[in-house]
């Protein structure tokens, strides 16, 4: 009854939620295979975890680190930049934190009035909207349709920017449908945005080397965009590095300096041996983080095969990340008997009770007539889990 209006005006985690319901059913002895978090499951690389020993034999990584990250990770994540997606970032342009979602939100506290709006690309990653609401700014969903990609059009953007509209935010590749914008359709939707001087971009690039057409365009890299985009990044998914907490921002002056001053009140810096690790991943040997995208394109194409063989499923075809978003309203309104499928949260729920296999509802990501479908899992298990959706499925009429 105390809670706060902010808190009040968001939803738990959908994919942590759920990821949490699997566990009860495992815990009572259920064999639940969980498709819910986007969560690889490769180890991290070896030599990321033999820097972070060394760090801690070392003794010198102690002490509270910089608040926004050390200058050599910093230095090296700019240089990565410059480098491979032809944006000059500085050291100073860098804030490091304790992963992606911390980034996102110092941006909107650093960022965002009451009653600012923040343009959403939808189907989005569950959190864009929960912390657009935490710095009580008004989230604007613009929806991509299943025969475009899923993929939002400069017209679009164009159409739902207002006086109020301070800040457009999308991931590319896409979570939850792996979908990815080329260089045009990031020079259109730019196009648009330097027509209006006070508009920024979040631009969420955390999935960047999980990408199956090799057209990663950094919309901060195109003309105009660097003193206008914030780029999101970290090395939770291409790196196996998801327990290690490290994600950072990209950004101009001004912007790092505000989520920099966030982060100093909230949290301080990112853990000191979590950083040489991620020093270790980012200017280290790329073969194992490329050997787990080769792994992951034979995922999709089992998976996107298997998803066809289910009747009245509709799917796009991803071209990155490791989420399938298939469309399942075609089961709306039928029943096995006993439970009449309603919606998304009902069919998730259906499956994780029925068919022991856990998805997240799409009504999380935008749109509720889709699930989402995590393939970051064993071939074993996608096989299975594929079999059990398709045998579950044929019992409802």
């Amino acid at each position: 009854m105390l809670l706060s209006n902010r808190i009040n005006a968001i939803e738990e985690s959908a994919t942590l939620a759920m990821a949490a319901k699997a566990r009860e059913f495992k815990n009572k002895g259920i064999d639940v295979i969980s498709l819910s978090l986007g969560e690889p499951d490769f180890k991290t690389p070896q030599h990321i975890c033999d820097a972070a020993k060394r760090a801690i034999d070392e003794g010198k990584y102690f002490s509270y680190p910089p608040v926004p990250g050390y200058q050599d990770l910093r230095e090296a994540i700019a240089a990565k930049y410059q480098k491979e997606n032809n944006v000059p970032y500085k050291a100073e342009n860098i804030v490091v934190s304790n992963g992606a979602k911390q980034s996102i939100a110092n941006v909107m506290m650093a960022l965002l009035n009451p009653e600012d709006e923040v343009i959403i690309f939808s189907p989005f990653w569950v959190s864009y909207d929960a912390l657009v609401r935490l710095a009580e700014a008004r989230p604007v969903l613009v929806k991509g349709t299943l025969e475009n990609d899923f993929k939002v059009t400069a017209a679009q953007v164009e159409k739902a920017i207002t006086p109020k509209t301070k800040a457009i935010i999308f991931s590319s590749p896409c979570n939850p449908t792996g979908s990815v914008f080329s260089k045009k359709e990031l020079e259109d939707i730019s196009t648009v945005v330097l027509k209006h001087p006070n508009l920024l971009v979040i631009a969420d690039e955390i999935y960047e080397h999980i990408n199956f057409v090799g057209d990663q365009t950094s919309i901060a890299s195109l003309p105009g965009m660097f003193d206008r985009t914030i780029t999101v990044n970290g090395f939770a998914k291409g790196f196996a590095m998801t327990g290690w907490r490290v994600g950072y921002i990209a950004a101009p002056k001004w912007i790092a300096d505000g989520s920099n001053k966030v982060q100093g009140q909230i949290t301080s810096a990112n853990c000191s041996i979590s950083q040489r690790g991620a020093l270790a991943a980012i200017t280290g040997d790329l073969s194992p983080t490329k050997k787990m995208v080769e792994e992951y394109r034979k995922r999709r194409e089992l998976v996107y095969n298997l998803l066809k063989e289910i009747p009245g499923v509709k799917a796009n075809y991803p071209h990155g990340a490791f989420y399938f978003f298939p469309d399942v309203s075609f089961y709306f309104g039928k029943s096995d008997g006993a439970t009449t499928i309603k919606d998304g949260d009902d069919f998730c729920l259906w499956m994780l009770e029925k068919g022991h296999v856990s998805l997240v509802p799409g009504g999380a990501f935008g749109e509720d007539k889709c699930v989402r479908l995590s393939y970051a899992a064993s071939e074993k298990d996608l096989l299975e889990a594929l079999r059990r959706m398709r045998e579950i499925l044929a019992t409802l009429k």
